[in-house]
């Protein structure tokens, strides 16, 4: 793999995975719209019944059967906070 990213034709279809975050190992397929991959992506995302803006920075790719995986790691950072439900007690 290299570090320069293949041109895609406006409609190509990607795999983007989720890591970390509300969204972890959940996928979505994408589509191209400039020719290439979006290098970070907001996800408007439910936790715990309230919506939430999380954002995603891209982090690699692979090809696999002829279609692109993109693997996006989440950035606490620039997203909006939000309680997990891990750390809510008993208010599951």
């Amino acid at each position: 793999m290299t570090d320069a990213h293949p041109t895609l034709a406006h409609g190509d279809e990607y795999i983007a995975i989720y890591q970390g975050g509300p969204n972890d190992g959940q996928i979505d397929t994408r589509i191209s719209t400039d020719g290439g991959f979006d290098t970070e992506i907001t996800v408007l995302t439910a936790v715990g019944g309230k919506e939430t803006l999380t954002d995603y920075n891209l982090v690699d790719f692979t090809e696999v059967g002829g279609k692109y995986h993109v693997n996006y790691a989440y950035d606490a950072k620039d997203s909006e906070p939000f309680d997990d439900p891990e750390d809510r007690g008993d208010r599951q």
